[in-house]
């Protein structure tokens, strides 16, 4: 999940403090301060503590992962040092690393950092890969990669991934004469994210007073962007984003709907934004397994059962986490036993039933804490099923060390702007100046 400063990594970390599956609402932000001790030298009466430096809620805790690991292995405490936003965490953790210095004995890396982790700080870090019980084969091919050096180290084993759909109001899609079954609704913009601008159109000749077809201009590129096989960087580690004839079309494409007025002019994840969820202002978004909790957690009580999922356009990914163990860990052997734990299909799957983290491991799909899931919001969708088939056909979609600057400055300081009453080609010119400036830093 994640954290953001108006881009991917900073909203996974506010969602991830909310999120929930099955019903349960599990409310609230972590503790900057830290969830458990900071003694990493032993847990009394001959025990090993194992500490946990984790950014937002990851869920371990709350879905009774912890207790049940150590009541699998007695000579072992669990402890998390948690820090709310990501953006607080990480920076913290570069310097740690750095150092080497003041690491946990598992320290949690956002997939809009891994790339920066993966080509500076390996050398740190433990290769994971060779935990006895391991197989790559247990994890999604393109979230395996993600951590593994260019000479096959891997830093870090992935929990969570976030695939795309796209959540609806079923209410007022109705009353804009639009179909209401999930099914139906998916072939309206199969294939083609154009069409789901169409949809939009459509929807605001018929739209209940005071709303709009989606939420954001900044969460709608970030979903078509998400889908595409290339996207800021190439497979070499350049950057093309401003190169990259996508990138463009996806920046014009979503300019266009916010022109004619189909997208909020809000940014995601503000107060303001969160409002408009507890109003009913909006038709439509893009639509990860962690937003439906977002979505709970900010929705009036009678919102519960209106919502409904249908397949994306495309399939893109939105968030994701990994674990790391460091070299200089007090417990290093301890703490990759644990994490190869943790990330192993069937603890994901009991992740997902609480905390709506989706299994980066496709043996858990199969599993019918997953496969059978439903959520308060979307009644009887099959959400398990839904976001299981958006999740295999995931593009292995090359990430950067500064996807979250470019992906914050094409949004908050980009096609938002259109709703201001810039043109795109003027929005384009200032997210551009913007990102480069900043990637010069």
């Amino acid at each position: 999940m994640q954290a953001r400063t108006r881009t991917a990594t900073r909203k996974a970390v506010v969602l991830t403090a909310i999120m929930s599956l099955g019903g349960a609402l599990l409310a609230g932000c972590a503790d900057d301060s830290g969830g458990g001790s900071d003694d990493t030298s032993g847990g009394g009466s001959g025990k090993t503590t194992i500490s946990m430096g984790l950014f937002g809620t990851q869920g371990f805790k709350e879905a009774g992962l912890y207790a049940e690991y150590e009541k699998l292995h007695p000579n072992i405490t669990i402890t998390e040092n948690v820090t709310e936003r990501n953006e607080n965490y990480y920076p913290a953790l570069v310097n740690h690393l750095t150092t080497n210095s003041g690491l946990q004995d598992v320290q949690a890396v956002e997939v809009g950092n891994i790339a920066e982790v993966v080509q500076t700080q390996a050398s740190k870090l433990e290769d994971l890969s060779k935990i006895s019980g391991v197989d790559q084969n247990n994890w999604l091919s393109w979230k395996w990669q993600q951590a593994t050096t260019k000479d096959g180290q891997t830093v870090g084993l992935g929990t969570d991934i976030g695939p795309m759909a796209i959540c609806y109001r079923k209410d007022l899609f109705q009353k804009a004469g639009l179909p209401t079954d999930r099914t139906a609704v998916g072939k309206l913009w199969a294939g083609d994210w154009s069409k789901l601008v169409t949809v939009g159109e459509q929807y605001k000749k018929k739209a209940p007073s005071g709303t709009y077809f989606m939420d954001s201009p900044g969460g709608l590129l970030n979903a078509i962007l998400s889908s595409l096989k290339e996207k800021f960087y190439d497979s070499s580690g350049n950057v093309v984003y401003k190169t990259n004839p996508a990138v463009k079309t996806s920046f014009d494409l979503t300019a266009k709907a916010a022109a004619e007025g189909l997208v909020q002019s809000q940014t995601q994840f503000q107060p303001s934004w969160n409002q408009t969820i507890a109003n009913s202002k909006f038709a439509a978004m893009a639509c990860p397994p962690w937003m439906l909790g977002y979505l709970k957690g900010q929705s009036k009580a009678d919102a519960a059962g209106k919502w409904d999922v249908a397949v994306a356009p495309q399939a893109g990914n939105w968030g994701g986490t990994f674990l790391t163990v460091p070299k200089s860990g007090k417990h290093v052997k301890e703490a990759e036993q644990l994490v190869a734990w943790l990330t192993a299909p069937a603890q994901q799957a009991k992740l997902f039933s609480v905390q709506g983290s989706f299994p980066s491991a496709p043996a858990a799909y199969d599993l019918s804490s997953v496969k059978n899931a439903k959520n308060a919001m979307t009644g009887d969708a099959p959400i398990g099923q839904i976001f299981a088939e958006a999740a295999k056909s995931i593009p292995q979609q090359p990430i950067g060390p500064k996807d979250q600057i470019i992906g914050a400055g094409l949004g908050d300081n980009g096609v938002i702007l259109v709703t201001k009453g810039k043109s795109a080609a003027e929005a384009w010119q200032t997210a551009t100046k913007t990102i480069d400036n900043n990637l010069e830093k």
